[in-house]
């Protein structure tokens, strides 16, 4: 225990998945849920947290299913968008994290010529535009105040696929004002990759904006070959499924390619047995896969990136020192311009007394 706390306090760590609307403050949510008129399914941080967050493993249409009892006190109003993401980089900054890359879909945070609106609220007049500007704003004050670095990725969503073509030209007005790079996400489990998502991911492609997907979570391994081979992503959101197809795990792991995993999140999600000896980390440890640590939806699971790394020592066997690897492949598959990227990894090898460039 006082290994993981020494971790928590003093590691220097990188995150790259995690979901802007899945790790807003209880009490901000309250706090524009009375502003705005708009009921809640709780009237204090302890009961509304009773209900939005969970501890036992759900389906992960049910998890999705938390977002509607409290997203439409946020949704749509100016003042709230930017603040959840000034928070969240003060969030971060707590946590010890020194980089991290935060996705949102600009459509779900507004409420204007969206359709259908989310959560059925009346239509405003915020648009997926303005929420991306708005939360620029306040990544980059957050930026200033709390000394991290913190980057977006557009999100488009697998069952709106009228949506993506406005995604990907967002990413291309605000490529490198904040915004990294795009991601399908939503239910892996919609049969079909439509063809919006398709002209998306090649445009986004053709426009040098880098490209990550949701892809084996709960879905099979035919939807991470998807993800790769038509959407010609750089990096898989979560990718458990992948050892059911030996000789794709094989492939991407010769071209190491980069497994965003979220281990609590895998288990309430219903994504992975719960019993962690058989976690797919297991494998990717032993095989020195390229991934990640990452929280996903920390509000919903009632977590911090202190949650991830207590179990990955406790319960997947954890050194130091892959800690330390998980978190130097985390800066090298960053989304960052090179430049960048090199100034975070030197700041990682400083902080663990390692040399520059040692290979990982």
């Amino acid at each position: 225990m006082l290994f993981v706390f020494f971790l928590f306090v003093c590691f220097k760590q990188v995150e790259l998945h995690v979901h802007l609307d899945g790790a807003i403050k209880p009490e901000t949510i309250l706090h524009f849920g009375k502003k705005r008129g708009i009921p809640l399914p709780g009237d204090t941080v302890e009961d509304l947290l009773e209900l939005i967050s969970y501890s036992e493993p759900l389906t992960l249409t049910q998890f999705l299913e938390k977002f509607a009892l409290y997203m439409p006190a946020i949704a749509g109003d100016r003042d709230a968008v930017r603040r959840i993401a000034y928070e969240f980089v003060e969030t971060k900054a707590k946590e010890g994290v020194i980089y991290v890359e935060v996705r949102y879909s600009p459509h779900l945070l507004a409420n204007c010529k969206v359709h259908p609106v989310p959560w059925d609220q009346e239509e405003g007049d915020l648009t997926p535009d303005e929420v991306v500007h708005l939360v620029n704003q306040g990544l980059q004050d957050g930026e200033r105040d709390f000394n991290i670095k913190a980057r977006s990725i557009l999100c488009c969503m697998r069952h709106m696929p009228s949506w993506s073509l406005e995604v990907v030209e967002l990413c291309k007005k605000y490529q490198n004002n904040t915004v990294v790079a795009i991601d399908l996400a939503g239910d892996e489990l919609v049969s079909e990759t439509f063809p919006e998502h398709r002209k998306a991911y090649e445009e986004a492609e053709r426009c040098g904006i880098h490209r990550t997907v949701h892809a084996g979570e709960v879905g099979p391994p035919s939807v991470i070959k998807e993800a790769i081979n038509v959407l010609k992503t750089e990096r898989i959101g979560h990718g458990y499924h992948v050892l059911e197809d030996p000789a794709l795990y094989r492939e991407l792991l010769s071209k190491k390619m980069h497994f965003e995993t979220c281990p609590w999140s895998s288990i309430l999600t219903g994504a992975c047995d719960p019993d962690f000896r058989k976690h797919p980390l297991i494998q990717f440890r032993k095989d020195k896969a390229n991934y990640s640590l990452n929280t996903d939806d920390p509000l919903v699971f009632n977590s911090s990136i202190e949650t991830d790394y207590r179990i990955a020592k406790q319960s997947l066997d954890f050194t130091e020192e892959e800690f330390k690897r998980v978190n130097i492949n985390a800066a090298q598959s960053s989304f960052l311009p090179e430049k960048e990227k090199k100034e975070l990894l030197s700041k990682l090898y400083e902080a663990y007394g390692m040399v520059p460039n040692n290979p990982s």
